[in-house]
């Protein structure tokens, strides 16, 4: 049982597929438009159930209750060897730009 008032992610579906624009890409077309939020619980639940969550600006959002606790997870994707070159040719070049200027 998970706690009125715990900080929890729902999972809302805003578009079913057959809802979707048809200018989607055909694997686009074919799954649902997702939502996800976070929120304070607003009665005691499962996971799995749907539920009430008051978001930080006050919103009142129903879904179904995915994880109590969410982390926040932001990442830029993995490592890229190329970026890395780039970069260093950039900024050498932009340095022998300086000594140009004069």
């Amino acid at each position: 049982m998970i706690k009125k008032d715990s900080w929890v992610l729902i999972e809302k579906e805003i578009l079913s597929p057959n809802e979707r624009s048809n200018n989607l890409p055909e694997e686009t077309k074919k799954v649902p438009l997702i939502m996800w939020v976070k929120g304070y619980l607003l009665n005691d639940s499962n996971l799995n159930e749907i539920v009430k969550v008051k978001t930080l600006t006050g919103r009142i959002e129903s879904g179904k209750l995915k994880q109590v606790n969410p982390a926040y997870m932001h990442t830029y994707g993995e490592f890229i060897p190329e970026l890395l070159k780039i970069d260093q040719i950039v900024k050498s070049e932009l340095k022998d730009g300086d000594d140009n200027d004069g």
